[in-house]
């Protein structure tokens, strides 16, 4: 019996599963987010790609949350996909008087459970080519294959694309992304 899925999305779905299993080897060069030796905030911690994340997590009072049992799955933007947002935003995130907003920013990257990449990819077949999910902000994502990539959209119509997978944390799984989202 032949699959209903069209010849291209099977290929485009098998790519994406490649190219995140590639991304997985990626962590073996980052040794301190290779093993889930730490939690998200931890593992997080130990990258110099996600300073700026780190700096948020702690400015929004969001470490002991992420610190805990989850388990999470967590869309980390690295310092690169901060620098995209416009001059001026992540600095006015960061001021005390903005920490709700900031807590909403950064929840909207982080999913209750762990999901892996074949979780995900999972989903994205089962819905026909997306899968949405909701995050602990409260807000969805959507999730698609774009080329060898698992695409996110959010709320705003913005895009961020999944650039390393299965990311071990001791409380849940991270998946670097290239771009904030935005609820």
């Amino acid at each position: 019996m032949k699959s209903a899925q069209p010849h291209s999305r099977r290929q485009s779905l098998k790519a994406a599963l490649v190219a995140i299993a590639a991304a997985g080897l990626t962590a073996s060069a980052l040794p301190a987010l290779a093993a889930p030796r730490a939690n998200i905030v931890g593992t997080a911690a130990g990258s110099a790609d996600h300073t700026t994340l780190v700096a948020a997590v702690k400015a929004a009072e969001l470490v002991d949350t992420l610190s805990g049992k989850g388990p999470f799955t967590v869309f980390a933007p690295t310092n690169a996909a901060f620098a995209k947002l416009p001059v001026g935003t992540v600095d006015s995130l960061l001021k005390p008087e903005n920490k709700t907003q900031l807590q909403s920013v950064l929840t909207y990257h982080v999913v209750p459970g762990k999901l892996m990449a074949k979780d995900v990819l999972a989903a994205i077949t089962a819905g026909g080519g997306k899968a949405v999910v909701t995050t602990v902000q409260g807000g969805k994502l959507t999730a698609s294959v774009m080329g060898n990539k698992v695409m996110l959209t959010d709320a705003k119509g913005r895009t961020s694309h999944v650039t390393a997978a299965d990311l071990d944390a001791t409380n849940g799984v991270i998946h670097v992304v290239d771009t904030v989202l935005l609820p």
